[in-house]
């Protein structure tokens, strides 16, 4: 299996060296610009320097080259701007000492972050186009999105740059890049990770950090090297699953579903179905959207960043946070409680863990989620439906993983499981039950740095 830790392999067995492994990437990372998946590279003879740091710790990918994403955990020489050029002009360079624990989890289990990957201007679209670029592009055809927010590292991982990339996950932003390129990914359990010491993209709890990649198994180390919490909640050895199907998805993605809850009945589960609870995923998606109006207003407050620096839509949605007084704020708290023990009754009520589809089809042409304008509605409609009740996990801090489950047209189709609070190990080990079932996701290009 050609992977992260396939390529961790070959790098402690000599079949390749760290130097060979970085001119790879590096090689790749720019015949592969077209994918506009990468930002920003350390200079090479500072990211050979870190594959070699990373190849000495022999943890499970030792000496394998990583981005981190421009947005979330942040990596010592590596100035962060969140899809923005004004704040990336503005935000403090980080170094060693203020890394946060994730990528210290990371680098202790031999990953080396040597770039950034792209993201929406502040993590704000469900596809990842900068206004001043790059725009990130779908690998299995360059005219569709990778998704986002988390788009850079589904197009790079996809595209073979690198074997596995650090991504967020605030309202699907790792499970959609994952299902629209046929990765694997885990958004965790809310707490259930390393984090901090910075929390600026703690969210109220919305937000949670992991990997994608592209095989389970990677996904799995990842977390374990992250995993903060030692409470575990365990599934039956035959847990009943519900699938559920929103009405706005697609044949692809509901067959998609369809597809891996078969194999889950032959590995055992049960399955039965729910109602989606596509009304609460409204609710849902509205207050995460309020959610990250105050985020952006407090973030861009701080520094001073004046709204002609920023894109029409971002400008709009600041205004919005702005005039969000501090009851208001407080009362958001209390629907989030609210609205989480509903997503449990409506999720988990009948069943150990929920199935359902990622995206509501194929992911849309570059383009379709645009920033030169101010209809905010229009464009968190937009995400919600892309995405339909995707945003539900967050908010109740539940784990879900992304399963690359077919390709159809051309494309990868995915789907998730969601299961109770600090199932996270369970969900792992349920979904591979069901590995040898799937199919093999026939990637456009190999893995930079693999041996042959």
């Amino acid at each position: 299996m050609a992977d992260a830790t396939a390529l961790a392999v070959a790098i402690a067995g000599g079949a390749v060296s760290p130097q060979a492994v970085v001119d790879a990437t590096y090689d790749a990372a720019k015949a592969r610009e077209d994918l506009g998946a990468v930002v920003a590279l350390l200079p090479k003879c500072m990211a050979v320097r870190t594959v070699k740091e990373g190849a000495a710790t022999g943890g499970p990918f030792a000496g394998v080259p990583m981005l981190a994403k421009d947005l979330g955990a942040q990596v010592a020489n590596l100035r962060q701007g969140l899809g923005s050029e004004a704040l990336r002009l503005r935000l403090p360079e980080t170094d060693r000492e203020s890394e946060g624990r994730l990528t210290q989890a990371f680098r202790a289990g031999g990953l080396a972050p040597v770039g950034l990957s792209t993201v929406p201007e502040f993590g704000f679209a469900l596809s990842s186009e900068p206004p001043r670029g790059p725009v990130a592009r779908n690998p299995f055809d360059t005219d569709r999105t990778p998704g986002g927010s988390s788009g850079g590292a589904a197009a790079a991982v996809a595209g073979g740059i690198v074997s596995i990339a650090h991504a967020t996950d605030a309202a699907g932003s790792l499970r959609v890049p994952a299902a629209a390129c046929g990765l694997w990914g885990l958004k965790p359990s809310r707490g259930a990770e390393v984090s901090g010491p910075i929390f600026a993209n703690h969210l109220m709890g919305i937000a949670s950090e992991g990997v994608l990649a592209r095989s389970l198994r990677d996904v799995a180390a990842a977390y374990e090297l992250t995993r903060l919490t030692t409470a575990e909640a365990r599934l039956p050895r035959a847990p009943v699953i519900g699938l559920a199907i929103p009405s706005e998805c697609g044949s692809g993605e509901a067959d998609a579903a369809l597809l891996v809850s078969g194999h889950l009945a032959d590995a055992g589960c049960e399955i039965v179905d729910i109602n989606t609870p596509e009304t609460l995923g409204r609710e849902v998606h509205r207050l995460i959207g309020e959610i990250l109006a105050v985020a952006l207003t407090a973030v861009l407050d701080s520094v001073d960043v004046p709204d002609a620096e920023i894109s029409p839509l971002a400008a709009t949605n600041r205004a919005r946070g702005r005039v969000m007084s501090g009851t208001q704020v407080f009362a958001m708290t209390n629907r989030l409680a609210k609205l989480s023990d509903a997503t449990h009754n409506a999720l988990l009520s009948r069943c150990d863990a929920a199935l359902m589809p990622v995206l509501s089809g194929p992911p849309p042409r570059t383009g379709h989620f645009t920033t030169d304008h101010a209809d905010l509605d229009r464009h968190l409609e937009r995400m919600e439906v892309m995405a339909p009740c995707v945003a539900l996990a967050n908010l109740a801090g539940l784990p879900a993983l992304a399963i690359p489950a077919a390709m159809s047209d051309g494309l990868p189709r995915g789907a998730q499981i969601i299961g109770p609070p600090h199932s996270d190990r369970a969900l792992l080990a349920l979904a591979s039950r069901i590995v040898p079932a799937l199919p093999q996701i026939p990637f456009p290009f190999p893995i930079a740095g693999m041996p042959e």
